[in-house]
């Protein structure tokens, strides 16, 4: 039995539960794609054009340190969610994000994303919100990661 990208789009944890038509209009803009491993799905300063509901595999977010290369500030499995700037203008990647192993997703095309978005506030408001907990959960990620690299630190 063959899933259809529908199917795919209402069953993703960032899009579950939103109404039958948003779900359709999602859709609409959404395609299926695989990456190899350490494929690159974005590079940071590039255009962002796309996000990435994962499906399978996972994906390692990365910030490229001077001298040291690429540094892993999180890493996406299944049901994550990869890629926000393309919500915000100048739409540019902020960090590079890389297959660790092979990984599927639902590409889903950010041009025609905010288009379905502006022409429907509720649509609008609801990715918004949802995005915006995904962006709560990875600050809260970070903090904790930053805690765990440096402590805390009683003299200050």
């Amino acid at each position: 039995m063959t899933t259809t990208v529908a199917e795919l789009v209402a069953s993703h944890p960032l899009l579950v539960g939103l109404p039958g038509d948003a779900v359709a209009e999602v859709a609409g803009c959404a395609r299926n794609v695989a990456f190899a491993p350490e494929e690159l799905l974005f590079v940071e300063g590039g255009p962002a054009d796309t996000l990435y509901l994962v499906r399978r595999g996972r994906v390692a977010i990365e910030v490229h340190a001077p001298e040291r290369g690429p540094i892993v500030i999180e890493t996406v499995g299944p049901g994550g969610t990869v890629g926000w700037s393309w919500l915000v203008p100048p739409y540019r990647w902020q960090f590079d994000a890389r297959a660790i192993g092979p990984v599927g997703a639902i590409a889903v095309d950010a041009a025609c994303l905010r288009a379905k978005a502006d022409a429907d506030d509720a649509l609008g408001h609801k990715l918004v919100s949802r995005v915006a907990a995904v962006l709560l959960e990875r600050l809260q990620a970070t903090r904790i990661r930053l805690l765990d690299l440096y402590g805390t630190h009683s003299d200050r």
